[in-house]
């Protein structure tokens, strides 16, 4: 397990077919328990904790197509159209903590979630900035099978992370986008994507609440610029607090002063 409720899959998942065992099982579980139900409908019934078959099939069984998704609004400013859109892939640079918010919206509003290729995600993190671990599925290591496992989860899943571990090909992004199209489901890429609807990239950040050589770090400003499709598009560039001191992401006004320009750092 990977934080407190987060659920993870054996890192060799075997595309549709581990989905379909996952989804068979599911089912089993599911008939047996309302057999149970049925049969002590008088008794109170504790039911076994949720395993991962479960929780794929209550994924699919509240899967919507063609939908606008939950999104918080510092994170609506950047979009085009102001919303995440199931059926798109999104790319995101830079900041781990903006693909978290990325997800926040959704998870907050009951969409399941998953993770594929960053073994160091922190469910903990996550868990702060809005996402709920019980309905998040975490694959950290799918080596070469990244693909078919992003494939089996986005049939499932509402909103699914990934990081490739390399280039991804313009055939690759066709065949999954038609797959994300068909499921209503979003996929957020970390580093590029083809194809993708808007890229989204921390160019510089700095931290607050240190003093001088004393204090924690309390909030993190940081600019982000956001490109929508066609190479010719400005970047739009927006400031966010990612996190404030309270946790939250919030959009830093114009009128708010920033820190001293001078201690940004351009981020890599």
């Amino acid at each position: 397990m990977t934080g407190t409720s987060a659920t993870e899959l054996p890192a060799r998942v075997t595309a549709l077919d581990q989905a379909r065992t996952l989804l068979a099982r599911a089912k089993e579980q599911k008939a047996a328990r309302l057999l149970q139900a049925s049969e002590e409908a008088v008794v109170p019934t504790v039911l076994a904790p949720r395993t991962t078959e479960t929780r794929v099939q209550q994924a699919l069984d509240t899967a919507t197509v063609d939908r606008a998704l939950p999104t918080l609004p510092a994170i609506a400013d950047l979009l085009p159209g102001a919303v995440l859109r199931g059926g798109s892939v999104y790319s995101v640079r830079g900041s781990t903590a903006l693909v978290m918010a990325m997800m926040a919206g959704p998870s907050a509003e009951g969409a399941w979630c998953g993770v594929v290729g960053m073994p160091s995600f922190g469910a903990e993190a996550a868990r702060g900035l809005g996402v709920d671990l019980e309905r998040l599925v975490l694959v950290p290591e799918p080596e070469r099978d990244w693909l078919s496992v992003v494939a089996a989860l986005v049939d499932a899943l509402t909103v699914v992370v990934v990081r490739p571990p390399g280039e991804v090909t313009p055939g690759e992004a066709s065949r999954l986008s038609a797959r994300l199209r068909t499921r209503g489901a979003m996929l957020i890429a970390v580093g590029s994507w083809p194809g993708s609807e808007a890229r989204l990239e921390v160019q510089a950040n700095a931290w607050t609440g240190l003093g001088e050589g004393e204090g924690y770090l309390t909030g993190r400003q940081a600019t982000v610029a956001v490109t929508g499709r066609g190479a010719a598009v400005r970047p739009q560039l927006h400031h966010l607090w990612l996190p404030a001191s309270d946790g939250t992401i919030g959009r830093i006004e114009s009128a708010q002063p920033l820190e001293d320009p001078a201690r940004w750092e351009a981020v890599s």
